[in-house]
């Protein structure tokens, strides 16, 4: 199965409540690679790398978030599969 890449945006409240751990723990249990970190907008940034359904429904999860997080948005994006192997949390930019 081909590896597909894609960029989520997750903007609202989900800086300080737990989203980077979150998110990390939810890709790892879909299978994908890549990573999450936080940007100075506010707004968590993750790429995503795996199989389109994986992805797809790690996505729909991101929408909702651990319980402290109030998304109010997800926009997402192609992207280029940077090689990724395993999930990370990366600084924030």
């Amino acid at each position: 199965m081909a590896r597909i890449a894609v960029r989520l945006r997750i903007e609202g409240r989900v800086q300080g409540v737990g989203y980077r751990w979150w998110a990390l723990e939810a890709a790892l249990s879909h299978g994908l690679a890549g990573w999450v970190r936080n940007c100075t907008d506010g707004s968590v940034e993750i790429l995503a790398i795996g199989a389109g359904d994986a992805i797809d429904a790690f996505a729909a999860s991101c929408a909702v978030g651990p319980s402290g997080a109030r998304v109010s948005g997800v926009t997402r994006a192609p992207a280029d599969d940077d090689g990724s192997a395993g999930f990370q949390e990366r600084a924030t930019v």
